[in-house]
């Protein structure tokens, strides 16, 4: 017995990128579901898709808008979104709204896919998340608070590990400087202690701190831990 294909439901009123989308993941064995604007949009949500690719821009119902009504009806379908270069602020205000992650149009089916698989493995771990997150030679242990590089046992601070723990739980998805800024002195705004505390934890866990492996930066937005292989 085969199990049912992943379900992709697709808002975009382009029909070239509803095609290109169409014929680029059917071929990967996904079910797609498509819908040229919100309204038809929220109607295939009660199909259940598995993962929602949203454009931002469509023609009845603003985007970052309808991403809050997708997320109230199910808080926990993973939602790629769709955005023009150079539109940080619109990026940062989806993810804040409840998107997964990003991809810039024009993008590569490639990085679309691994953002994809990203995404659902992600939702996977929330459901089932085993204690212990493996990265390569980088090991964290949420239930002893134990983390290893190789066979080197890493001492990090409290701030350090609570900034390291957030993004192990949320590995693969791009997290906003506000959304970690919150999770981590609630009142703070200012960057500048994120990036401080970002170095100095690259510093323990990444083998070139300047060219990092794992904590990767999305410039003008957060940052992302590496999804697990």
């Amino acid at each position: 017995m085969t199990a049912a294909p992943i379900k992709v439901l697709v808002i975009d009123d382009e029909p070239p990128i509803r095609k290109l989308l169409r014929m680029g993941l059917t071929t990967q064995g996904y079910q797609i579901l498509e819908a040229p604007n919100g309204k038809a949009a929220l109607e295939l949500m009660a199909a259940g898709p598995d993962l929602v690719i949203l454009d931002l821009g469509l023609p009845d119902i603003q985007g970052h808008e309808l991403l809050r009504m997708i997320r109230a009806r199910n808080d926990s379908v993973p939602i790629m979104v769709l955005s023009s270069r150079g539109d940080e602020a619109g990026k940062v205000q989806a993810l804040d709204f409840g998107a997964d992650d990003y991809v810039t149009k024009p993008f590569g089916m490639d990085e679309l896919l691994a953002r994809m698989r990203a995404a659902l493995r992600h939702q996977l771990q929330v459901h089932g998340e085993r204690p212990v997150f493996r990265l390569g030679d980088l090991s964290v242990d949420l239930v002893r608070r134990h983390v290893k590089v190789g066979e080197r046992d890493v001492k990090l601070s409290p701030k350090e590990y609570e900034l390291l723990r957030v993004l192990v739980q949320h590995a693969g998805k791009v997290l906003t400087n506000r959304f970690l800024l919150g999770e981590l002195w609630n009142t703070l705004t200012d960057p500048q202690y994120l990036r401080v505390y970002v170095r100095q934890l690259r510093q323990k866990i990444e083998a070139n701190p300047e060219r990092p492996q794992y904590i990767l930066t999305e410039t003008g937005i957060g940052y992302r831990l590496r999804a697990a292989d």
